[in-house]
């Protein structure tokens, strides 16, 4: 564990895993996730990986102000080189990210073992 980052209703916690940067999303993500998400992902070290695996096993619910957040995180990712994708999403969180079309543009992974293989 790299890292705990808090708020009332949202944590996150960061690992590096088989050259992964992960950054497991606990609760809900709303605007009070804003600081924390983007912030940790501000921290990441230029030389860690160019791979940011979001999971989301642990997410119980988004809204519109979540999606704009991940929004802002792949904007950034994608200036930094970087690639942002998801992992373990819920069917409902699947749902919206695919009504939203997030999904366009970050690959999806069952879980995060499918994602580290």
């Amino acid at each position: 564990m790299v890292g705990i980052a808090m708020a009332d209703s949202f944590s996150l916690r960061q690992s590096l895993e088989e050259g992964s940067t992960i950054l497991h999303l606990v609760g809900e993500i709303t605007a009070d996730a804003e600081e924390q998400l983007i912030g940790s992902y501000a921290q990441l070290n230029p030389t860690d990986s160019q791979r940011v695996i979001l999971d989301f096993a642990d997410t119980r619910y988004i809204n519109s102000s979540g999606i704009a957040i991940l929004i802002q995180l792949i904007n950034r990712a994608q200036d930094d080189g970087r690639t942002i994708e998801f992992a373990t999403l819920s069917d409902h969180l699947r749902k919206i990210m695919d009504v939203v079309g997030l999904t366009e543009f970050v690959h999806i992974f069952r879980d995060l073992n499918e994602a580290l293989s």
